[in-house]
């Protein structure tokens, strides 16, 4: 365990087990469709690659940096798109790909953006559900862990750009981001 960790929340077996069972359930939804993928940069790429890996419909990537926190660890309110889609979802299934679901601010505004463009329908798959926290109407379609109120870190998640390429999902200690 990383030494600024307070404990690992979840391990990588129960992380690889859980997103193979949800990518499973979603890869039925698509069979005889093609969607759109899109994964929500930084922070989904690692439960992106290993949930579009289980996939077996023919599935389209593409992705997406937003944010609405910037270095701190509280919502700022405003969402911000960094790198905008290069696909046109008109008519097309989306298929949302994000890591964690907090206050539903960045999921509420973007999914309510991708409709507006024109998408048939727009499904989100979570990694990651706080939904102690929610703030906006959104749930997700298809999620992999209800966690508690607590700061995450590991397998996509950061603080201020560290703790990314951590194997598990751990808690980070809050002296560490309560200055």
């Amino acid at each position: 365990m990383h030494n600024d960790c307070e404990r690992i929340m979840l391990t990588p077996e129960q992380i690889r087990a859980r997103v193979k069972e949800v990518a499973h359930e979603v890869d039925a939804r698509y069979q005889d469709k093609r969607p759109l993928a899109i994964g929500i940069l930084k922070g989904s790429v690692i439960f992106y690659v290993d949930f579009i890996r289980e996939l077996t419909c023919p599935v389209e990537l593409d992705f997406m940096a937003v944010s609405s926190y910037g270095s701190g660890t509280v919502s700022s309110g405003k969402l911000r798109i960094k790198k905008d889609i290069d696909s046109d979802v008109a008519g097309r299934d989306v298929i949302i790909v994000e890591d964690i679901i907090d206050s539903g601010f960045t999921l509420a505004n973007l999914k309510a953006l991708l409709l507006e463009r024109g998408a048939r329908s727009v499904l989100i798959v979570t990694l990651l559900n706080k939904e102690g926290r929610r703030e906006y109407d959104v749930e997700p379609d298809y999620n992999c862990f209800d966690i508690e109120n607590e700061f995450v870190i590991g397998y996509g998640l950061d603080y201020d750009e560290r703790y990314r390429n951590l194997p598990y999902i751990g808690i980070l200690k809050r002296e560490l981001y309560e200055k």
